[in-house]
C-alpha cells in the first residue's frame, strides 16, 4: 500500500475510534444519575408512543467535537471548520429540540412563517445552520463562489439527515452508508484530512447505533444536524468539483422531495431499503 493510503488508513482509524470512544463516554455522563426535571425536559415519545432520551444527540455532538479536537491528520483550518460545523449545528438542533414546536414544518412552513413576521424555532435552526456552514465552508474553500458551494452543502446536509430521523437507528445507517464510501474514496484518493475527517462522525454514530436502535435513546435534531454537517464537510474537503455538485444536487433534490412525499412511506414501499430500515430494530410484535 502506498504511504499516503497508509496514512489515511491510519489517520482513519484513529478519528474512528476516538468518534466511538467519546461519544459512548458522553454518552454515558449525560444519561448517568440525571435530575428527573432534566431528564424530562430531554425525554420526547418515539413512533411507539414510547419514551426516549434525546441526549444521545448532545452526545454525538460533545463526542465528536472532542475526537475532531484531538485526531491526528486534520489541518488547523479544517480542525476548526469540523468544530464549527459539527457543534453549531448541535446547538441550533438542541434549540429546536428543547424549544420547538410543530406549527410549521419543512422548510416551507418555517419560511412562510417568517415571511408573515412568525420567527419559529425551524427558522432560526435554518438560518443559523446556513450561517455556521457558509463560516466553516470559508475556512476550507478557495474564493467566494467555492464558499457558497460549500456552504450550501453542509447546510443542506445537515438539514437532509434530520430528515432521516423519524425511525429507530434510521439517520445513523444513511450516514453509515454515505459516509462509508465517502471515508473509503479519501483513503483510496490520497487524501488523509479527508478521510480522518468522515472517520469522526462516522466512528461516534457507529458507537450510538445499539442504544438507537434499542429504541432506548435518538439523535433528535441536535445529533442528526451535527451528523449531517460534519459528513457534509467531510465531502467538500474529500471530493473534486464534479462531486461537490453532484453531492449539493442530490441534497436539494431530496430535500425538495421531503415537502411533497414521506421517506417513511418511500422506505417502506421498497423490500430493499426496507430490509436495511428494519435490520436490528424491535419487531413489531413487541409492541
Amino acid at each position: 500500500m502506498p504511504a499516503g493510503r497508509s496514512r489515511g488508513l491510519l489517520y482513519a482509524l484513529a478519528g474512528a475510534v476516538a468518534g466511538a470512544a467519546t461519544a459512548r463516554l458522553a454518552y454515558a455522563a449525560f444519561t448517568r444519575n440525571r435530575p428527573a426535571e432534566l431528564s424530562s425536559r430531554w425525554t420526547r415519545k418515539n413512533h411507539r408512543g414510547e419514551p426516549i432520551t434525546l441526549l444521545e444527540g448532545p452526545a454525538f455532538v460533545a463526542g465528536s467535537a472532542a475526537a475532531a479536537a484531538v485526531t491526528p491528520g486534520l489541518p488547523g483550518r479544517l480542525r476548526a471548520a469540523a468544530l464549527i460545523a459539527g457543534t453549531g449545528s448541535g446547538a441550533l438542533g438542541a434549540y429546536d429540540d428543547l424549544y420547538g414546536t410543530t406549527d410549521s414544518k419543512g422548510f416551507k412552513g418555517h419560511l412562510s412563517a417568517l415571511a408573515r413576521g412568525q420567527v419559529t424555532s425551524g427558522a432560526v435552526k435554518i438560518l443559523g445552520i446556513g450561517a455556521t456552514g457558509l463560516v466553516s465552508a470559508a475556512l476550507v474553500s478557495r474564493g467566494p463562489v467555492d464558499t457558497l458551494i460549500n456552504g450550501a452543502t453542509i447546510a443542506g446536509a445537515a438539514n437532509l439527515a434530520n430528515l432521516f430521523d423519524l425511525r429507530p437507528g434510521r439517520a445513523v445507517k444513511v450516514g453509515l452508508l454515505t459516509g462509508g464510501p465517502l471515508l473509503a474514496a479519501s483513503v483510496l484518493r490520497d487524501r488523509p484530512a479527508a478521510a480522518a475527517l468522515a472517520a469522526v462522525p462516522l466512528g461516534a454514530a457507529a458507537a450510538l447505533l445499539p442504544d438507537d436502535l434499542g429504541e432506548r435513546a435518538m439523535l433528535g435534531d441536535a445529533g442528526a444536524n451535527s451528523l449531517g454537517a460534519l459528513l457534509g464537510l467531510a465531502a467538500v474537503v474529500g471530493l473534486g468539483k464534479p462531486g461537490r455538485y453532484a453531492v449539493l444536487g442530490t441534497v436539494v433534490a431530496l430535500t425538495a422531495a421531503a415537502e411533497k412525499v414521506s421517506f417513511t412511506k418511500v422506505i417502506a414501499g421498497n423490500p430493499v431499503l426496507n430490509r436495511i430500515d428494519l435490520l436490528g430494530r424491535r419487531p413489531a410484535e413487541s409492541v
